[in-house]
């Protein structure tokens, strides 16, 4: 099964996550990302872009909304749900 990024995934569409990639070591941004909830197997969707260049982007992950930016939301590996 193909993964990409949550960042490029279509508002609406349910997705599973599968990793959130560490671009540093330590990844400060990774690692609260995983403390929000953002951990594999949850589903998450795109809610909606933000009118300036996409961002932010607001996901929702079961009824917690969040907005991230652009670059944060790349680091959430996902897969299509079934």
């Amino acid at each position: 099964m193909s993964t990409f990024d949550l960042s490029t995934s279509p508002p609406g569409k349910i997705c599973i996550i599968d990793h959130v990639k560490d671009l540093l070591s330590p990844d400060t941004i990774s690692n609260r990302l995983r403390d929000l909830g953002f951990v594999p197997g949850e589903s998450v969707k795109i809610i909606a872009f933000g009118p300036f260049g996409a961002n932010p982007i607001a996901v929702q992950i079961g009824s917690t909304r969040f907005a991230l930016r652009r670059n944060e939301a790349a680091r959430v590996i996902i897969r299509a749900d079934k």
